[in-house]
């Protein structure tokens, strides 16, 4: 049987200039906000937040010029990390999120990280060599990356920075450990919340 996509609903967060589309499941809890690497999208997080329950509120994010969110003239860091930080505070769950970032959006977490209150903040690995080999062959959709030159260079500050550690950083090993698992890395989460 294939996985179907988990009830979900899909909003628009913000002006035609900094629009960020995401989906959300649960309206409750502490929020957990799922960030795609570089030249993915949210539907990368449909089998972990399947397998999230009612103590959070997941939200998956499309980043600027990735899946529905429509591409930026400048991709600043420290703009997008108040872009994420107000659209965290307009689903009025009053609790400092979970933030987990793959790939290059670990950037983004950490950025967040070192501005806003976090429960935690998880970094997932990433990058154009991803083995989808061990991903199990159902879920080998939502790890599809695509290649965009232009969006490569309208990230460009993004690559080359180390990651490095955010507070309260957990580093979940080896490539797609939501996919390979989504109900064991739900589980982890479940932990955090």
């Amino acid at each position: 049987m294939q996985p179907q996509p988990p009830r979900r609903t899909t909003h628009a967060h913000g002006t035609a200039n900094n629009r960020l589309m995401y989906d959300r499941w649960g309206r409750f809890g502490r929020p957990v906000v799922l960030l795609h690497g570089l030249f993915y999208d949210r539907t990368m997080w449909w089998p972990v937040a399947a397998e999230l329950d009612g103590n959070c509120a997941a939200v998956a994010v499309d980043l600027p010029g990735h899946g529905e969110s429509p591409a930026r003239d400048v991709h600043d860091l420290s703009r997008l990390t108040r872009d994420l930080a107000t659209l965290v505070s307009g689903l009025d769950l009053h609790r400092a999120p979970v933030l987990v970032g793959h790939g290059e959006s670990a950037l983004l977490a950490r950025a967040f990280a070192e501005r806003y209150a976090v429960q935690h903040v998880i970094a997932l690995d990433g990058g154009a060599d991803a083995d989808l080999s061990v991903v199990p062959e159902a879920y080998r959709q939502f790890a599809v990356r695509r290649t965009d030159p232009e969006l490569s260079a309208a990230y460009r500050e993004w690559s080359g920075v180390p990651v490095g550690a955010a507070p309260s950083a957990h580093a979940a090993g080896g490539q797609f450990p939501h996919l390979r698992d989504p109900a064991g890395f739900a589980a982890l989460l479940h932990g955090l919340v």
